[in-house]
């Protein structure tokens, strides 16, 4: 593993210091309108931070699904999630929360009209599809035989890391590959190797800049890796239970 300044930006606390602070706004704008492929009138020009949603019962657990949640000028609503490990059900919690943004937006009486779309956007350090093949995949609502897209208030944008099998830069062909490679090897990515991920994309580097461990505060780093230690926790005890889940299956001769 090379040496490396920067931090992991898979880390709740990292990933929310780069798309969850009003102070890189441009760079949580950039990277939605990279993600989704947004341009020209369509792109994103602003958005505007909101409280995110917690469920009480996921937040005892201390298992926050929002990482970030904010709407643009038009009214759309976008949360984005950072989900280091598999957990039971994170399709359908990704779908409640959803939903629980789209009605949070209707105030008493009929104005169900309106209501905006919801985007909701997961970078997954774990396998959420396995039988897809792809690395990002996109979820909308269709017509099952005609598959016409009406009803179109629910947009769903899955980003599994584990499929994205490029290793080295200069194998870098995208704005969204450099995003991948970015959450998957920052914190193996040295000063060399940087400039030539980077190219003309400044929000890019800027990305990297706010990883760079020196720019933080010692009350900043304590609680990245109390962070990092919880993910391990979580790591340690599902596979845990994986292999005793295992064992329950096999053979009594074995």
């Amino acid at each position: 593993m090379a040496l490396s300044k920067f931090l992991d930006a898979r880390n709740d606390c990292a990933f929310k210091r780069i798309f969850g602070t009003e102070r890189n706004k441009d760079i949580l704008i950039h990277f939605l309108n990279d993600i989704l492929g947004f341009t020209g009138l369509a792109a994103i020009q602003d958005v505007q931070f909101l409280a995110t949603i917690m469920d009480p019962e996921i937040a005892a657990k201390k298992q926050s699904i929002v990482d970030v949640l904010c709407k643009d000028s038009q009214g759309s609503r976008y949360i984005i999630e950072m989900q280091f490990t598999k957990t039971k059900g994170f399709e359908k919690r990704a779908q409640y929360y959803a939903a629980k943004a789209y009605s949070s937006q209707a105030d008493q009486g009929d104005d169900y009209h309106n209501l905006k779309e919801i985007i909701f956007i997961a970078v997954a350090d774990c396998i959420i599809f396995p039988d897809k093949a792809e690395y990002k995949s996109n979820h909308v609502i269709l017509d099952k035989n005609s598959f016409e897209h009406d009803l179109k208030d629910f947009y769903f944008v899955f980003i599994e890391l584990p499929k994205f099998t490029k290793t080295k830069e200069e194998q870098l062909e995208n704005i969204v590959e450099k995003w991948c490679y970015f959450f998957r090897y920052a914190a193996e990515t040295n000063e060399e190797d940087l400039d030539k991920i980077v190219g003309s994309d400044v929000i890019i580097k800027r990305a990297y800049e706010e990883m760079n461990k020196f720019n933080w505060s010692e009350e900043e780093l304590l609680a990245y890796e109390q962070m990092k230690k919880r993910i391990m926790d979580e790591i340690a005890a599902f596979a845990q239970k994986f292999d005793e889940g295992l064992k329950l299956k096999l053979p009594a001769f074995l």
